[in-house]
């Protein structure tokens, strides 16, 4: 083994074995003096070797003087990774290099590290001479030297290692991210399971409730009708049958409306016709319109208008506003066997907050959210012993929303509701409020020339017989060709009922031809669609007014009467 194989203390040992034998050869001078060269000799070549080694490492090393902090020797490795000359270190003191002033910022510092004899610290930031950062690892170490405290300090460059080790740090947490998003999405996966295996129930659950409501009153329809072909039937018993099949057909057309509806919310076709609305009237006339059928129940209906009738008038929807205030009235009076229901309205600020309050079978807490969801009725056990199909609700709260307001419950089982919501309040004062004015029929259209224009022969058939008490003269066209016509070779006619969905040539383009030729000849504009905009066409095309089908005959004849007596 040779000398570079051996360490420190090994060559010590040697160096102490080889004084031994010099001292045991000391009493002879010829060969004291060649053991004595060869010490000087091995001493030597240990020095070389540990230059040699202080030279080549691959860690920075710094020699300190113990006792005054001065550099004393730094290798090149050191040099290199740091970016000082060598001259810049040597005979300074330590805590004059602003590298290591968080090592030893000053002399107390320093000695409290020479004191301590082994310092170590594992990460130590650096900044080179040209602004890199540099994380090294730094061990200190006292030792004597020729009688003499030197402090060896080993400085290993780790930046690689902590780079390392911070993009597994960044790895750990991407892996730990992408598990919880997994997670997540499992979670939301499955919460979108339930929630449309929830909608696919509900949706069933729907249909089958629709189903039983169309049937119910269908059955009412033909049985009660095939009843009335019974020559025998005694006329007590004609009215009374004619009353449920006017009651079934009135059932059937209101569930019509909500399924029609709630169709235009979920494709989102709901379009607002602002018009001048008179709430106060409103109120009115829903409280003459439901006042039987709570009377019929034996329950007080009553309302409050807060406003006076000039300050009432605002601009708004008025077929929705109506359609809210009845479907919550229609509630209210549905689920109140006995007591009252109220309703109407404050002004709260720049909104009018309305109010429908009743004394009913009331609604838990848990399901005041519940009730407004579309399907969601058809869940409340309750509700499975009253009529309806159960979208009330779902509609009122997308035509408030359309409207720019809101809808909410108050309300606690057997402690009856109150249903509120709110819309903007902007008021329009004329000074005056127009008056209703109510018309008795009866022989009024006598030899009126009137023009019905209606491919449905039911159809048609249903508006001769309105007219057969009028006196009315009639002229008969089943497409809007044959009404141009009629209007062109019968100037005598003085109103057009004109049904939109005609063959050959709809309503639509027949108006607009009649009015070029004769464009003071009212038209009134009929149409069963439920998802177009037809008014708003007709009145485009030129149509006068505008009525929906299922038609009824006194606001088919109020129209009538309103255009003969006023002509354009």
């Amino acid at each position: 083994m040779n000398y570079q194989d051996k360490s420190k203390e090994e060559l010590i040992i040697e160096l102490r074995e080889f004084q031994q034998k010099l001292n045991s050869l000391m009493e002879l001078y010829d060969t004291y003096i060649i053991e004595r060269k060869l010490a000087e000799e091995a001493l030597t070549v240990s020095e070389i070797r540990y230059r040699r080694l202080f030279e080549s490492a691959k860690d920075g090393i710094l020699i300190l003087d113990a006792e005054t902090g001065m550099i004393k020797d730094v290798n090149p490795f050191l040099v290199e990774m740091l970016g000082y000359s060598k001259e810049q270190f040597i005979e300074k003191e330590i805590w004059e290099i602003g590298l290591f002033k968080d090592i030893a910022a000053n002399k107390d510092k320093f000695f409290e590290l020479k004191e301590k004899e082994y310092v170590r610290y594992e990460d130590l930031p650096l900044e080179t001479t040209d602004g890199r950062k540099i994380n090294v690892e730094f061990v200190s170490n006292v030792y004597s030297e020729d009688h003499h405290d030197v402090i060896q300090c080993n400085i290993r460059d780790i930046t690689l290692r902590k780079q390392a080790e911070q993009i597994q740090i960044i790895a750990n947490k991407e892996l730990a991210f992408q598990n919880e998003e997994k997670e997540k999405r499992a979670i939301e996966l499955l919460k979108a399971k339930e929630h449309a295996e929830e909608s696919d129930r509900l949706k069933t659950a729907f249909l089958q409730n629709m189903s039983h409501e169309i049937r119910t009153p269908m059955n009412g329809i033909l049985g009660f009708s095939e009843l009335l072909k019974n020559p025998l039937l005694s006329d007590a018993k004609q009215q009374e049958f004619i009353r449920i099949i006017e009651k079934s057909g009135q059932r059937m057309l209101n569930i019509i409306n909500d399924i029609v509806n709630i169709s235009k919310i979920e494709t989102g076709q709901i379009e607002l016709a602002i018009q001048e609305t008179n709430i106060n009237q409103l109120l009115k006339h829903l409280h003459t319109f439901f006042k039987p059928e709570a009377i019929g129940k034996g329950v007080c209906l009553s309302y409050n208008t807060e406003l006076s009738d000039e300050l009432s008038i605002i601009e708004t929807d008025d077929t929705k506003l109506t359609q809210i205030l009845s479907n919550l009235i229609k509630n209210a009076l549905k689920f109140t066997n006995s007591g009252t229901v109220d309703f109407g309205y404050h002004l709260n600020g720049k909104l009018l907050e309305f109010y429908v309050q009743d004394t009913g079978i009331g609604i838990a807490p848990k399901m005041h959210n519940n009730i407004f969801e579309r399907f969601r009725q058809v869940e409340i056990s309750i509700a499975r012993n009253y009529e309806g199909a159960g979208l009330g609700l779902a509609i009122s709260k997308a035509f408030v929303e359309k409207l720019g307001g809101k809808i909410w419950v108050k309300s606690e089982l057997g402690k009856g509701a109150t249903f509120l919501f709110s819309i903007p309040y902007s008021s329009i004062n004329f000074g005056q409020v127009e008056t209703v004015i109510e018309t008795n029929f009866g022989g009024n259209l006598n030899l009126v020339n009137i023009l019905i224009a209606e491919d449905d022969y039911i159809c048609m058939n249903l508006l001769k017989e309105m007219m057969e008490n009028e006196n009315a003269n009639l002229f008969f066209a089943t497409n809007g060709q044959e009404a141009l016509d009629l209007v062109k070779t019968n100037p005598e006619i003085q109103i057009v009922l004109m049904d939109l969905k005609m063959p050959v040539m709809d309503g639509f383009e027949a108006i607009k031809l009649i009015k070029r030729i004769k464009p003071g000849l009212p038209i009134i504009a009929q149409s069963a669609y439920a998802f177009s905009n037809d008014q708003k066409k007709a009145k485009i095309a030129g149509c006068d007014d505008f009525i929906s089908k299922p038609v009824k005959r006194e606001l088919l004849l109020s129209m009538i009467n309103k255009h003969i007596s006023n002509p354009c």
